[in-house]
């Protein structure tokens, strides 16, 4: 495995369960890739550990909560889990109950404050719609395509911050089959599939940290500050070569950027039909475009909230009464969440400002939505963060070239950008392991 993120080592742990040698190299000193723990000090001094990105899992993550389970994470009291929520400073909102799907959802809507008798039918008919069509629509829509006939209130507090949270793509240009496959999964997947899962230790040891112990206990290997910027193939076509290690197959796991370089590399050195390939995978990935996630962390002695997250509005006035610019969609009280106490976590999906800017728009927010004035901490900017996850989008395979694989979230499958995505590709690649493996050796 190269790349010691979410899907290199869900890869690796699931290639040893079957019954492989799996050896991960990882060009940091720091496990988990994109969603990965990082050190900061507050305002009054004390030292806290953040994280790269504020992430939220949901209970239809099966895979993400299995392979937790596996390296011996225990998930109920590292992740805390509340009843899916979309609640305003201002009590306005949806939340649902901790009642059975979908009965849940159907109160949640009837009970949602601060919506009309229209604003809610609009929602329960179009969601009638959706489930009658099997949460199945034609690849070419829009999440606001599948929206058409949703009041604007819904559309604004409901369905536009659901959507970006979880594609991080706005709606108008966000895939409509990707969106209801979630929604499926969550609202009509079952007990607790809705549930919101917020992490209560920092995302380090939420998993990462966790399967490292786990591989190497069983006889793996995790490698930390070993870049590999050549992978070579063997002429007879029986292994792969990085430095002086022969390997059977060879899983790619980290940035499209850093993959198409190795790839470019061994296009050079590889057979006629196997630098075809490399081509078309490359073609593939060359066409998405992404996304930027903004967390900016701040904090304020005695600063809280009244649930560990909140929705935030986009056009809330100001102390002027004019309406000011709100990028963030959600706020998250660490504090609540095993951090320290004080501490805020402002998540901006779909971001496009300059880092300065949306810290001192988000402090701004703060300060109109939530009466809190509050000292910026650190603003961290992943400008590729996600894949924009839209209509029609052909995305990468697992499968590269016989004995050469690749996982991560911006491979093919079912779900978006995501910690789930990201697992379940990892699991993928090490499922093909056994028919890539013995391709390459006949």
């Amino acid at each position: 495995m190269v790349g010691a993120g979410w899907a290199g080592l869900a890869a690796a742990v699931a290639a040893i369960r079957q019954g492989h040698k799996a050896t991960v190299f990882e060009a940091s000193h720091t496990l988990g890739g994109r969603a990965r723990a990082i050190n900061a000090k507050l305002p009054n001094g004390i030292s806290a550990v953040l994280d790269n990105g504020q992430h939220i899992l949901i209970g239809a993550y099966s895979e993400t909560l299995r392979m937790l389970q596996t390296v011996g994470v225990d998930a109920e009291l590292a992740l805390l889990r509340l009843p899916l929520a979309l609640v305003f400073p201002d009590g306005g909102g949806l939340q649902l109950p901790r009642w059975p799907a979908p009965l849940d959802a159907a109160w949640g809507i009837l009970s949602a404050r601060g919506w009309s008798l229209t604003d809610k039918a609009s929602l329960i008919k179009t969601a009638l719609r959706w489930q009658s069509d099997s949460f199945v629509c034609a690849s070419t829509d829009s999440v606001a395509d599948l929206c058409i006939g949703v009041s604007p209130r819904v559309m604004r507090e409901l369905i536009a911050p659901l959507c970006v949270s979880a594609l991080n793509t706005p709606a108008e240009r966000a895939s409509g089959q990707v969106f209801l496959r979630v929604l499926g999964d969550s609202l009509f997947g079952g007990a607790g599939s809705s549930n919101l899962l917020l992490p209560r230790v920092d995302l380090g040891r939420l998993f990462p940290e966790a399967a490292a112990r786990w591989i190497e206990a069983h006889g793996g290997q995790v490698q930390l500050g070993q870049r590999i910027g050549q992978i070579q193939p063997d002429p007879a076509r029986t292994a792969w070569h990085i430095g002086e290690q022969a390997f059977d197959a060879v899983i790619l796991a980290n940035s499209l950027p850093n993959i198409t370089k190795v790839l470019s590399n061994i296009e050079l050195l590889a057979t006629q039909s196997v630098a075809t390939d490399i081509r078309n995978w490359v073609r593939l990935a060359g066409a998405l475009r992404f996304e930027a996630i903004t967390t900016v962390y701040a904090w304020a002695q005695g600063a809280t909230l009244q649930a560990p997250m909140l929705a935030l509005r986009h056009d809330h006035p100001g102390d002027d009464g004019q309406m000011g610019l709100a990028p963030a969609q959600f706020v998250f009280d660490r504090g609540q969440l095993g951090g320290p106490a004080g501490l805020l976590a402002f998540v901006v999906s779909a971001s496009h400002l300059d880092r300065s800017s949306l810290q001192a728009q988000v402090l701004q927010q703060a300060k109109d939505q939530l009466g809190l004035t509050l000292h910026p901490v650190q603003t961290v900017v992943e400008k590729r963060a996600t894949f924009a996850c839209t209509p029609g989008l052909r995305r990468p395979p697992i499968h590269i070239a016989p004995g050469l694989l690749a996982c991560g979230d911006y491979c093919d499958g079912p779900y978006p950008a995501t910690l789930e995505g990201a697992v379940r590709s990892g699991i993928e690649a090490a499922v093909a392991l056994g028919d890539s493996a013995n391709n390459t050796q006949s």
